[in-house]
């Protein structure tokens, strides 16, 4: 990695604080360790990601919203993103290539690739979209596909270690 992550021992009361408030649901990862170097940073990918993840799983379920961010992660070739959803998936006994997909989940991993490939739609995918999903639906799913698109970049570009933190 480029840039350190950070010491929890010797790191300053309000990122123990952040890092105490996030950990009350979620697991600390080495991305979020390199992003503790600033608590608004961390607030800003982190916390906002997944308050809109928790969004997008209410409105379209989590495995769905699992498979469409794994989708998106491969596509940008992100190692740390792709081994994150690559564990999760192994948890749950689903392997990716040969899974037996439903058409809506289909169309959101046809979607998730198009955005993090070239950031463009074609008008026929984008049409399936809309036939198959609420404004509200798609507007959740396009800002989630920019912040995993946000959190793809940040990993790659600071050379973040894939692997899990030990806890």
């Amino acid at each position: 990695s480029y840039i350190s992550k950070i010491d929890l021992s010797t790191a300053p009361q309000e990122v123990r604080a952040a890092v105490d408030n996030h950990l009350a649901g979620y697991q600390l990862t080495n991305e979020k360790l390199t992003l503790l170097h600033n608590v608004t940073a961390f607030h800003t990918l982190e916390e906002s990601s997944y308050e809109l993840d928790r969004e997008l799983q209410r409105l379209i379920g989590k495995r769905a919203a699992d498979f469409y961010e794994y989708a998106i992660s491969l596509q940008n070739d992100c190692l740390v993103c792709s081994a994150y959803f690559s564990r999760l998936l192994e948890k749950n006994h689903i392997d990716f290539a040969t899974f037996a997909f439903t058409d809506d989940e289909r169309l959101l991993i046809e979607y998730g690739r198009a955005i993090a490939r070239d950031q463009h739609v074609s008008g026929g995918l984008m049409r399936l979209m809309q036939q198959t999903l609420l404004n509200e639906q798609l507007v959740v799913i396009t800002t989630m596909g920019v912040f995993m698109i946000a959190n793809n970049y940040f990993n790659d570009i600071l050379n973040v270690d894939p692997a899990p933190v030990q806890e």
